[in-house]
């Protein structure tokens, strides 16, 4: 009898029912409602993070699944669907170049565009749990001395229900803010040492909108933006649908306008409206 061969190990040797079909009809279904490509090396990813919610609805088959996926009282589960396969890797103060290139120069330059008309947007676009726009929001508090006689506002959008949430909460586990400056700790979380947890500052909570978005859907903002962090989430799509985001990006954002993109990401070939100006840092020149 020949051995089995390591696919068949993979779809065989699991809790759940799971073969080739399951798996293209799910990576097929995150693609048509969100653009985000699942490679085919996804599969233990997939695997892991669906079997949550076999378990949570007392399925027994990716099949069984995938099939209440497009039934009619399946709606609802391609929201949790989508919340299940999307990653949320995210940190306070995340390549932390960023945030000393924002209040460095992004801010200053902006800040000084805006002193007639006291109006400051910035988009963490991607934002996940919240972390980096409220490492945004404590730099951005820490800089503007009179922040309280400016419209200040920083959008915080992701498609993910549930990390959304977290955000709006703004608690975290104490561990959370290690890699926030003492500066800052002092200035803007309560620590409880006893629950283990960092909650946010009301002040800065107040700075920050959190907003359900997904990209390939028509963005219910308006802009224009001073300032945009998109990171670490383009890497997930292919490159003809960056090339429509990044365009959607320069039209939404001011003129001279900054963008933040991830450490592995890059603009080369996807658009001719920024120029680099440094460690996956963009401004915007047409």
């Amino acid at each position: 009898m020949p051995e089995p061969t390591k696919k068949q190990d993979f779809f065989e040797e699991r809790e759940f029912k799971f073969n080739e079909k399951d798996f293209n009809f799910i990576v097929d279904l995150i693609h048509e409602k969100t653009a985000i490509y699942i490679q085919p090396h996804k599969k233990n990813m997939i695997y892991s993070r669906i079997a949550r919610r076999l378990r949570k609805l007392n399925l027994k088959t990716f099949e069984q699944y995938c099939n209440y996926l497009t039934s009619n009282s399946g709606d609802k589960e391609v929201t949790d669907f989508i919340n299940a396969v999307t990653t949320n890797l995210t940190n306070f103060f995340r390549e932390s170049h960023h945030f000393d290139h924002l209040k460095q120069a992004s801010l200053p330059y902006a800040i000084s565009e805006n002193q007639s008309r006291k109006k400051l947007r910035i988009w963490s676009a991607g934002c996940s749990k919240g972390m980096e726009a409220y490492s945004i929001a404590m730099v951005l508090h820490d800089f503007l001395k009179d922040i309280d006689n400016w419209d200040a506002k920083i959008l915080a959008t992701d498609i993910d229900t549930e990390v959304l949430s977290i955000g709006e909460k703004a608690e975290y586990n104490i561990e959370d803010v290690d890699d926030v400056p003492k500066e800052y700790i002092s200035k803007y979380v309560s620590l409880d040492r006893i629950k283990k947890s960092a909650s946010i500052s009301p002040k800065l909570k107040k700075l920050v909108h959190f907003k359900q978005l997904n990209f390939i859907d028509p963005w219910p903002v308006k802009g224009p933006f001073d300032i945009i962090f998109c990171r670490n989430v383009v890497i997930y799509f292919k490159k003809e649908t960056q090339r429509v985001l990044f365009e959607q990006f320069a039209n939404i954002l001011q003129p001279g306008g900054f963008l933040y993109i991830g450490h592995s990401e890059s603009l080369h070939g996807i658009s001719n409206r920024f120029e680099l100006i440094g460690k996956t840092i963009y401004r915007k020149i047409k």
